[in-house]
């Protein structure tokens, strides 16, 4: 059952993937979306993870995770052998952005990437008015203590997928706790697309 505590990204991406789905999750963290894929859609969900500090998470919320960098590709996962890829938070902190991508187009039907708009109007006021990198509730870190290393926007990621050939079958934009419709690059906070060749 859905909690009203959830995390708003953690709504969307549950009601996007179908029940009972083949799930890997790319850089999952603590493993709460895999949990909640796990028990709310009977989902078959696996992640992989870097960080030690997570892996024990995972562990502890009883779900599946491996040890690995996703910038050293998926080669042990053959093509299609996925039907939900999800890069949630992750993409930002990757260093081969377009090789992680190819590769979880290649092993997944389906990609769900979300990440946070760096676009988003009190972001861009940041800049503008203090000229400092910005903090918000979706950039919460200093400069120099953010694990991102791309900060990319709603109209970056649609201009990627239209240059690399990606078909966007949906995308959603988040606010705080609702879903933005209007003007989405400017008052949106986070984006998830869900992508596929």
């Amino acid at each position: 059952m859905k909690s009203d505590s959830m995390r708003l990204d953690h709504k969307v991406i549950l009601d996007i993937v179908e029940p009972g789905s083949r799930v890997l999750d790319l850089g999952c963290g603590d493993g709460s979306l895999l949990q909640l894929l796990v028990t709310e859609k009977n989902a078959r969900a696996q992640g992989i993870e870097f960080a030690d500090s997570q892996i024990y998470k995972c562990v502890a919320r009883g779900v599946s995770v491996f040890h690995g960098d996703i910038d050293t590709g998926l080669s042990e996962y053959p093509d299609q052998s996925f039907d939900y890829i999800i890069l949630n938070q992750s993409l930002q902190e990757v260093v081969k952005v377009d090789f992680v991508l190819n590769e979880a187009l290649r092993v997944g039907q389906k990609v769900v990437v979300g990440f946070s708009n760096f676009a988003y109007y009190k972001a861009r006021m940041d800049i503008f008015f203090k000229g400092k990198a910005p903090v918000t509730e979706s950039l919460p870190n200093q400069w120099y203590a953010t694990p991102n290393l791309h900060f990319l926007s709603i109209r970056d990621f649609e201009d990627y997928c239209a240059h690399k050939n990606v078909r966007i079958l949906a995308k959603y934009y988040l606010g705080d706790d609702t879903i933005i419709h209007f003007l989405p690059n400017l008052r949106a906070l986070n984006a998830i697309f869900v992508i596929s060749k």
